[in-house]
């Protein structure tokens, strides 16, 4: 048996600019962060001749072909393993549809359980390249590159997209005090909402391609957002960096009129008028989580629990796409 795990994430500052429509004509740059929610792949030897997917429903096929869950297909192709004598099997511990990269971290976790199964290396930059493939290219989905990278890698880590395609990794030069209090005073709650990023980042994409020129300037604000945010972590300045992510939340509603909701900003103002400096909605927007900074963590718990707003306690993880146990 083989057990693997990627985590989910949360972006700081960027996103949207790891997608190909942008970063290949101005180049990309993402500020994001591992959490200690994860996906878990299972995978197992059987003696029977079927291939048994368990996943939210079932499947068991006889061939590659007939398998309906296109990630599951697509990364078996791609390692070459042949349909029968397996199966495979995924949990996470947060929902799909939430924002935070679920569909990247199942794709790396599977494509590691895969390797491992093989016997094949691979490192981790290699790893995320294959699950971009996959979701990009083979697929065709209108995504970018971080979920993939930040979930092999992990950490506190900023990823420069070149216009070629080509992704720098670097690590946040952040120091030990600083990560802690940031791990601290950022608190995610759950809306409650799902929703497909394909069908947010479309709009953007479509527009992007088309070289909209407002579209454009945004994403180029958001880019610098980015910068100034790693630069606020990096130099300590966590206030600083709150208020860049009340700029960026700004900043990324003008994107997409599907962006937020009714519901959503009313949560948004509740929290500010109870401790939150700031704050923004987690990935392509519409729904899933809500991330907020705060140095009051008791007041604004007690307000968002009075209106009946989950919260997910999270840590900061540092290992990415990593192996379990192999038995």
């Amino acid at each position: 048996m083989i057990i693997t795990r990627s985590p989910l994430r949360i972006t700081l500052g960027g996103g949207g600019t790891d997608l190909p429509s942008y970063y290949e004509q101005h180049g990309g740059f993402v500020l994001s962060a591992a959490i200690n929610k994860y996906v878990y792949i299972t995978l197992h030897q059987t003696f029977f001749e079927d291939l048994i997917l368990k996943y939210s429903r079932m499947e068991r096929v006889r061939s590659l072909a007939e398998i309906e869950h296109p990630l599951i297909r697509e990364a078996l192709r791609l390692v070459g393993q042949q349909a029968g004598g397996l199966e495979i099997t995924s949990m996470s511990d947060i929902p799909a549809g939430t924002g935070l990269g679920s569909s990247g971290s199942f794709l790396t976790a599977l494509l590691y359980a895969l390797h491992v199964n093989a016997r094949s290396l691979v490192p981790r930059q290699e790893l995320a390249e294959q699950a971009c493939h996959i979701e990009m290219v083979r697929l065709g989905e209108p995504v970018g590159k971080q979920d993939q990278y930040i979930s092999a890698f992990g950490g506190l880590t900023a990823f420069h997209f070149a216009q070629d395609g080509h992704v720098a990794v670097s690590p946040l030069r952040i120091s030990a005090e600083t990560t802690a209090n940031l791990e601290d005073n950022l608190i995610l709650y759950y809306t409650g909402f799902t929703r497909s990023a394909s069908s947010i980042l479309s709009e953007q994409n479509e527009l992007s391609k088309r070289g909209d020129p407002e579209m454009t300037d945004r994403l180029h604000q958001i880019k610098q957002l980015g910068y100034q945010s790693r630069d606020a972590l990096e130099s300590g300045d966590l206030r600083g960096f709150a208020e860049l992510m009340r700029v960026h939340w700004e900043s990324k509603k003008q994107r997409s009129t599907s962006m937020s909701t009714e519901a959503i900003d009313g949560w948004y103002n509740l929290a500010c008028q109870n401790g939150a400096l700031s704050g923004k909605l987690i990935g392509a927007g519409g729904g899933g989580f809500l991330l907020f900074y705060t140095e009051d963590k008791t007041r604004l718990r007690h307000a968002m629990r009075e209106a009946g707003v989950r919260e997910v306690r999270m840590r900061f993880d540092f290992q990415g796409t990593t192996l379990v146990t192999q038995s």
